[in-house]
């Protein structure tokens, strides 16, 4: 399969959303025809080189489809748009085409499940250590909040505005804050393990490098092990707030080409 790629130094995990304000000429293109033809197009990692200007030196070969959820064409050209995560790809090869963006020969990428009751142990047990790191990051008093500025697509389930006895059915909310469905609703946690994998994956606050070893873990089985150890790792740091991390591009309210 033939797919458009928009490489960015950024990770996009499956069922995280992503701002984007595209404005080089060549990027633009590519938003017209993924919004013509209503296709995806890839978001891949720029492991050496720039967003912008010539073509990145080096690219990640493990990388996500991303569809337009959302998009706003400007007077000047220009576009704001929301895309969201969906399948992993793996590259063939990449060349540019003639509208000057890369396309690349790629190949699915599913996941593999190895041991089942591993998996939904691991599942279980990650989701209730995350809710714990999620608490952990809101500010004590007297500090000053970072912000968790990460977008998801999950199901949440109005709790609000629900009349005595009444329960809604749950809808889909695309790009919802993860700290605001939080706050705003009940977020319904995926009975999926591999969902549910490469959502934290996009939430948890890591490095390029160990995001994007996530997303390319071979089986759901490695990537819940992953997350668990980083898990392990960071709870302990963040209840004693001795956490050190480094912004991570990929958290910026809005990614820029």
């Amino acid at each position: 399969m033939d797919l458009p790629l928009f490489p960015l130094q950024t990770v996009l995990c499956p069922g995280i959303a992503l701002p984007l304000h595209v404005f080089e000429p060549r990027y633009r293109r590519l938003v017209e025809r993924s919004l013509a033809d209503r296709t995806p197009f890839g978001v891949v990692l720029i492991r050496e080189g720039r967003e912008v200007g010539a073509t990145p030196a080096a690219l990640a070969r493990v990388g996500t489809t991303a569809e337009i959820r959302e998009s706003e064409a400007l007077d000047d050209g220009r576009f704001e748009i929301l895309v969201v995560g969906t399948e992993r790809f793996v590259i063939d090869e990449a060349t540019t085409g003639e509208d000057g963006y890369l396309v690349a020969r790629v190949a699915p990428l599913p996941d593999r499940v190895d041991d089942e009751e591993l998996v939904a142990r691991l599942a279980d047990r990650v989701s209730r250590r995350f809710v714990d790191y999620l608490r952990l990051l809101q500010p004590a008093e007297g500090e000053e909040s970072t912000g968790l500025d990460v977008q998801v697509e999950v199901e949440v389930r109005e709790v609000a505005a629900l009349e005595p006895g009444t329960e809604p059915e749950p809808g889909p909310e695309a790009g919802a804050a993860a700290d605001a469905a939080a706050r705003s609703g009940e977020p319904i946690v995926p009975d999926d393990p591999t969902t549910l994998s490469h959502l934290l994956s996009g939430i948890i606050q890591v490095e390029l490098p160990q995001r994007q070893a996530l997303l390319e873990a071979s089986t759901t089985d490695e990537r819940l092990l992953a997350l668990d150890r980083l898990l392990d790792r960071e709870i302990p740091l963040l209840a004693r707030r001795l956490r050190v991390w480094t912004a991570d591009p990929r958290t910026d309210a809005v990614r820029r080409n």
